[in-house]
């Protein structure tokens, strides 16, 4: 297992490769509770539970500089008592390997 926490994200051009299904699904054993969901592309997601309304905005708020230092943004739904995270790369409308590497950084701040 490559720990994808301590690798950085690249700068995605429209050329960059597409994570293929096997490999996205080798990674997704990683990633507890991550899927791949597919709404004309393929998309990281999961949604996180919290007991309270502020515990969702300040983990957002962590996504959210975890993007920043990434230049990686993900889509974010923050709602009372849940954040959902969804990962994709915009210029090649699909999963690179930056996704999960976010994903993964995103599964750190909450452990």
């Amino acid at each position: 297992m490559t720990d994808l926490t301590k690798q950085k994200c690249e700068a995605c051009t429209i050329d960059a490769p597409l994570v293929d299904k096997k490999r996205f699904t080798e990674l997704l054993k990683d990633l507890d509770g991550w899927e791949i969901i597919y709404e004309d592309i393929n998309i990281l997601s999961k949604t996180y539970s919290f007991d309270n309304y502020e515990d969702s905005v300040k983990f957002a708020t962590d996504i959210a500089k975890l993007a920043e230092d990434e230049d990686h943004h993900p889509s974010i739904l923050l709602e009372w008592g849940s954040v959902r995270v969804q990962w994709w790369s915009h210029k090649i409308k699909g999963l690179h390997m930056n996704d999960f590497i976010c994903a993964a950084k995103t599964e750190a701040l909450i452990n």
